[in-house]
This record gives structure tokens, sequence and C-alpha cells, in this order.
């Protein structure tokens, strides 16, 4: 990223509101802005295949889940935030991963300019790809703050979607088990 770029924008969009980005409380604005957007899309610069490095000599084969991973990423349509949490399963074909690296997959694709749907295809297909399992879900649900503060302002709203590879679109018995276990209904 181009800190000095992303400095310059920072006191433009400041001038371009009206602010006098010299005032007391603006001066180091720009400066915290910039390194905050260097935090926050760090995402750009990983590859999250990276991140998937499976374990050797386990076997495995029946559904892992990790839910409610926490997540913040931004729209790309306004740049304003939306938070929420992921829920993901796969079904092995042999290979696992550790917890952890689903986690930061989710981080990874997060920590880029967005939309909610990419974002659970993005995760999806890496685990595909890197994990070759028999199937793969991935489930977001997330509230949008550019439907909060702006627009139809209603907070609260939460949108979910959900992606489905392999055993988890061609089977709807493994769905529905892998669905009663996110909702803790199992």
């Amino acid at each position: 990223m181009d800190h000095e770029k992303l400095r310059k924008a920072v006191r433009m969009l400041l001038e371009g509101i009206g602010e006098n980005p010299d005032r007391p409380g603006l001066r180091r604005t720009p400066e915290r802005v910039a390194k905050m957007y260097e935090e926050i899309f760090a995402g750009s610069a990983t590859d999250p295949d990276s991140i998937v490095t499976w374990l050797p000599d386990e076997d495995h084969d029946e559904i892992i889940i990790v839910k409610d991973i926490p997540f913040y990423s931004v729209c790309e349509h306004h740049m304003l935030p939306f938070h929420g949490k992921a829920h993901v399963a796969y079904m092995p074909a042999g290979r696992i991963v550790g917890i952890s690296k689903i986690a930061r997959v989710v981080e990874a694709y997060a920590r880029r300019l967005q939309i909610q749907e990419r974002l659970a295809t993005d995760i999806a297909e890496c685990l595909m790809r890197s994990l070759k399992p028999r199937g793969v879900m991935v489930i977001l649900e997330a509230e949008h703050l550019c439907m909060t503060m702006r627009g139809v302002q209603k907070a609260g709203s939460i949108t979910t979607t959900s992606v489905l590879r392999g055993i988890f679109r061609q089977l709807p018995a493994t769905r529905a088990e892998a669905m009663a276990l996110i909702k803790g209904k199992l």
C-alpha cells in the first residue's frame, strides 16, 4: 500500500467535507487513518491459499465445523464496514487442517474491500482448492453499516449468505446435519 497516497487522500476528504485538516483535532487524522487502512486492508497482500496447511498423518471423513468466527470487512460499494459471524463446515476426504487456519482464511478474505456474497464464495473456494475435501459450507451473518447509518437506516438488520460445495450441495441430509450443528440443535 502507498502510505503517502492514503494520507493525502484523507486530507483531501477532510477538505472535501468542509473540514480544516490543520485544526488541532484533525492534524494527525490523515496519518491515523492511513495506518488504519493498512491494517484493515492487510488481506489484500495475503495469499489465503498459503494459510491452509493440512495436518499430515491424519485421516478423518466426518463433518468439521468452526462456527461463530467473528469477522470485520469493508463494503466496496460505500466503503463502510460490515461485521458478523462466519460458520465454516467441511467434510474432509482424509486431509484436515488446524482449526485456527479456517479463522485465518476468513480474516484474510475479510480484510479487503468486499461484498458479503463474494466473501463467502472466496472462503469456500479457497478451502475446496487447498484441502480438496468432499464438501464445504460457508454461512455468513452480518450487519452492514451502509444499511444502518445511511439509506434505509435499519439498525440490527442481518444479511445471511451461504455457499455450498460438494457433498453439502448434493446431499440434503448432510447439509441438514451441518445446519443443525451450526444452530446447536444436535
